[in-house]
């Protein structure tokens, strides 16, 4: 999926997140940002969005010395999610669902992102998600996929969200590999982060290999790479895994909340939608 004119204006707002957290001074913060919107300035629209977000990324952090400036961000939304975890587990376990709770659950997660338009601040009204239908709903594909299935790969998103994906891989009941990148970039999860979360002993966690958000193929390990085409049913978390994959084909299921107008558009949604797409 090709970014679009309105991405340019999140990453701009994403760069001036991302020195907020740097803690440098005011002349060091606006060296930083005058360095990331010439570089926007000139960019082309032809990558994916992910891949522009990368850049923008690996240029802070290249002018600022600090090689992982999410990375008390990270640990403050696992932090929060792993307290309400038990509460989580009561709702799965008490539904007539349980699955269909677990996916709502993971969705619900995906909001714990500080690299969209809005910042997570300190709460998720839990029961009005799940009083959410799904915009679009492949869910009985989905069950039909899992049934079939002999192994699920999962692709991670952000760091805080693992804790709601522990809920859906319990659920799931097949062997998992949770795949995670292969270093600090913007808030995603990486094997420390997945560590934290509680995905250990439930999943395998693999790297990608990759550090940029989302999962672009070609710039993940081969090793990865044979492991995602192997794969019996693969789960995609997040925006970023959608603008990078929904071009593949393979047996995916993308959960995710339209958290964007450019998204939104992409799928023929409302914003703030949530998701259960059949890659087609």
């Amino acid at each position: 999926m090709k970014a679009r004119p309105d991405c340019l204006v999140c990453f701009k707002l994403q760069a001036e997140r991302t020195v907020r957290l740097l803690n440098v001074d005011g002349r060091k913060s606006a060296k930083i940002l005058s360095h990331v919107r010439r570089f926007l300035s000139s960019v082309s629209l032809e990558a994916t969005p992910p891949e522009i977000g990368a850049e923008v990324h690996h240029l802070i952090i290249q002018l600022s010395g600090v090689k992982d400036p999410y990375r008390e961000v990270k640990r403050a939304c696992v932090e929060q999610a792993l307290k309400i975890y038990p509460e989580l587990r009561r709702l799965v376990r008490s539904s007539g669902d349980r699955l269909l709770t677990a996916i709502k659950l993971a969705i619900a997660g995906n909001v714990i992102d500080f690299g969209a338009d809005r910042e997570f601040e300190g709460g998720i009204d839990l029961r009005s998600f799940l009083d959410q239908d799904l915009v679009i709903n492949d869910y009985p594909a989905l069950r039909r996929a899992l049934g079939r299935a002999q192994n699920v790969l999962f692709l991670a998103d952000n760091a805080g969200e693992s804790v709601f994906d522990r809920l859906l891989i319990e659920e799931l009941r097949r062997p998992v590999a949770y795949a995670v990148k292969a270093g600090p970039i913007i808030n995603d999860a990486t094997r420390e982060d997945a560590v934290r979360s509680g995905i250990r002993g439930m999943a395998q966690i693999v790297s990608s290999g990759s550090r940029m958000p989302g999962t672009l193929l070609r710039a993940c390990t081969a090793r990865f790479r044979r492991l995602f085409q192997s794969a019996d049913l693969i789960i995609s978390k997040g925006q970023g895994n959608y603008e990078t994959l929904c071009g593949e084909s393979a047996p995916l299921f993308f959960l995710l909340k339209a958290k964007c107008n450019v998204i939104a558009r992409h799928l023929n949604v409302e914003p703030g939608s949530l998701v259960l797409l059949q890659k087609r």
